[in-house]
């Protein structure tokens, strides 16, 4: 007599929480398998493509020689006072900008790079 998934799935819907944890780490010792392994590798298919980033993060890794033409490349990009965009130029490496478009992560990191910084766009 051979038991049928449905019959499994029922079995397995009517234990407890503690019960199904019990079972999941019973197989995975069996098989030798791993379920959390299971569930990232699940979802993948072999033709699904990559989702294109659409958010990117501006990074100021370092000010660079003119550290004045930086500090006001950071002011007019993000807005920030004098004192704020000092601080944030002493303090790099340091996001400038997060979850900017494309567009726009290119537009500030040429502009940091005019003025003399070093910047990686994430």
């Amino acid at each position: 007599m051979s038991i049928t998934k449905d019959q499994i799935i029922d079995a397995i819907a009517e234990m407890s929480v503690m019960d199904v944890v019990e079972l999941v780490s019973a197989m995975e010792e069996k098989f030798g398998v791993s379920a959390a392994a299971a569930v990232v590798a699940g979802p993948a298919g072999a033709g699904e493509a990559a989702e294109e980033q659409t958010e990117f993060d501006v990074i100021l890794k370092a000010a660079g020689g003119n550290k004045v033409a930086t500090i006001k490349a950071v002011r007019s990009a993000t807005g920030l006072g004098l004192k704020e965009a000092k601080a944030l130029v002493d303090g790099a490496p340091a996001p400038i900008k997060e979850a900017a478009s494309k567009e726009e992560a290119e537009e500030l990191k040429k502009a940091l790079e005019e003025a003399g910084a070093e910047v990686e766009v994430k």
